[in-house]
């Protein structure tokens, strides 16, 4: 299977998370001695068509336990980091036949429940993280695709609507959604992302547009990039005023960053 590695996350101590994908593992980068340490999936989970992309250590501390997502098999695991055990969670184990889900992206929340995106459908899921229960909101817009996002400190999730050409904000506090459309038809929003001035940031893969959403306004703007880029991950510099939004060309070889003089 290829090497690689995917959904690189900082834990609270500054350590480095990622997915192994196909080599079926979870790894950490331990920053202040720049050692490796390997978590193999347990024999009985690992599978030809099981791919660890994401892993979601962000809320570890609040129990000890790293979430991540199984391509293969539209699953979540839960490792405790102490014990090495892992825990296997099927949230579409009762759909119907012939209705193919994906679980793209797992976000926690502060008490380290296990959020996620639904790309195959428009489904928004939560895993609870004492008891197991699995709840499932489907997005308003139907077949958006919710593909990756990032929880903010009111706990709001904010998440590109892939297919849906959106915006979306899941707050998990109301269990309500909200959604805004991108000016530009096909812009394909992937990832998203809330600065400290309260604006929301997303990316598009094949438009060559930064989108900007004002919190307080609902106003969109968009910002045409020099030259292609295809957009994937995007995050923002908090350190300076305002703040800065870097992004990586996918296909371009090249870092990106977006100051806004206003």
């Amino acid at each position: 299977w290829p090497l690689g590695q995917l959904g690189l996350q900082e834990d609270p101590e500054g350590n480095l998370w990622f997915g192994m994908t196909y080599q079926a593992g979870l790894a950490k980068v331990n920053r202040k001695t720049m050692e490796f340490n390997i978590y193999p999936i347990p024999e009985e989970f690992n599978k030809p068509i099981t791919q660890i992309n994401m892993a979601a250590p962000q809320s570890s501390s609040a129990d000890g336990k790293i979430w991540m997502q199984n391509n293969g098999f539209a699953a979540i695991h839960r490792m405790d980091v102490k014990t090495g055990k892992f825990e296997f969670f099927t949230p579409f184990k009762d759909s119907k036949e012939g209705e193919n889900h994906n679980i793209y992206d797992v976000i926690p929340d502060k008490d380290n429940n296990a959020y996620f995106t639904d790309f195959y459908q428009m489904h928004i899921g939560r895993l609870d993280a004492k008891t197991g229960e699995v709840k499932v909101w489907p997005t308003p817009t139907k077949n958006s695709a919710p593909r990756r996002g990032q929880m903010d400190d009111q706990g709001r999730l904010w998440f590109g609507e892939y297919h849906g050409n959106r915006l979306g904000m899941f707050d998990t506090k109301t269990e309500k959604f909200q959604e805004w459309e991108s000016p530009t038809p096909f812009a394909a929003p992937y990832d998203a992302v809330l600065d400290k001035a309260g604006y929301v940031w997303t990316g598009s893969m094949s438009s060559d547009r930064v989108l900007r959403l004002n919190t307080k306004t609902n106003e969109l703007t968009e910002f045409q990039l020099p030259r292609s880029t295809n957009i994937r991950r995007v995050f923002v510099d908090n350190r300076q005023n305002p703040p800065a939004l870097w992004i990586g060309n996918n296909h371009g070889a090249s870092i990106i960053k977006l100051e806004v003089l206003e």
